[in-house]
């Protein structure tokens, strides 16, 4: 059985260059495995001898929360929706297929959401979250003062329509100041508001170069070209066309000031 295969017989050289490793550290007075040390993990719940224990538990558990909710939060909050939907627009428009790739375009429109929300940041981090560290403020006034800059912001580009749905379904009382909206009201409403933001300007940028398609495709046609895909002649002229204009400071510039113009 063992010639059939090509391999010697038990005891043949090849078993030997096997087995004597395995012999030598078995052999040896001190292992190998001994000489290093293997550390534990150890994971209790014991109880709690004053009420400040539990405060503090509870206290990790909620920061634990909001860290997991993190990039919900980061996307449905801030202008990273609208941003990244254009961007994919624009990128389809321009038929480049995965140039600029994800990671490109997901890490432009982070740092353009960290600029463009870094004035509500600093008065969430101003007014809530420093004099919560330095306990003038409990957790609970924290949250509150911490919610009203964003919902500030998320109110300047919610239509109307989109939270007045919201507050129908959940069946909320008309409010008398934006302070009075609750938070998982707000949200969707301005969710919705972007995605139809963003998608009108996607049309917009979709426009020119669809026209540059159709003049591409009918110049083939008239010419008896049909085998040569229209693609290969358009890509060239739309991303000439699109550096010609200093298309990404245009796109770029007006994304960034729509945020600041309200």
């Amino acid at each position: 059985m063992w010639a059939r295969f090509g391999i010697k017989a038990p005891g043949g050289t090849l078993l030997v260059l096997i087995q004597a490793p395995i012999l030598l550290l078995l052999a040896s007075d001190a292992p190998v495995f001994a000489q290093t040390p293997i550390p534990g993990i150890n994971i209790t719940i014991g109880e709690s001898s004053t009420p400040e224990q539990v405060a503090t538990s509870l206290q990790i558990l909620f920061i634990l929360t909001i860290l997991t909710l993190a990039p919900a939060i980061l996307i449905m909050t801030t202008s990273f929706t609208r941003i990244i939907i254009v961007l994919a627009f624009l990128r389809q428009a321009l038929g480049t297929q995965q140039s600029p790739p994800n990671q490109v375009l997901i890490g432009l429109a982070l740092f353009l959401t960290f600029f463009i929300m870094e004035p509500v940041w600093s008065d969430v981090y101003n007014n809530a979250f420093q004099p919560y560290m330095d306990k003038s403020l409990s957790q609970s006034q924290a949250m509150d003062r911490a919610s009203i800059p964003l919902k500030n912001f998320m109110q300047r580009f919610t239509r109307e329509k989109d939270l007045a749905l919201f507050m129908r379904v959940a069946k909320v009382p008309r409010p008398n100041t934006i302070a009075d909206v609750p938070f998982y009201v707000m949200v969707p409403a301005f969710i919705i508001s972007e995605l139809k933001t963003a998608f009108q300007i996607g049309f917009i940028l979709y426009v020119p170069f669809l026209v540059v398609d159709l003049v591409v495709s009918s110049v083939l046609m008239s010419m008896g070209m049909m085998m040569l895909p229209p693609i290969m002649i358009s890509l060239p002229l739309k991303l000439m066309l699109f550096v010609l204009v200093d298309g990404w400071n245009l796109i770029i510039g007006s994304l960034t000031q729509s945020f600041f113009v309200r």
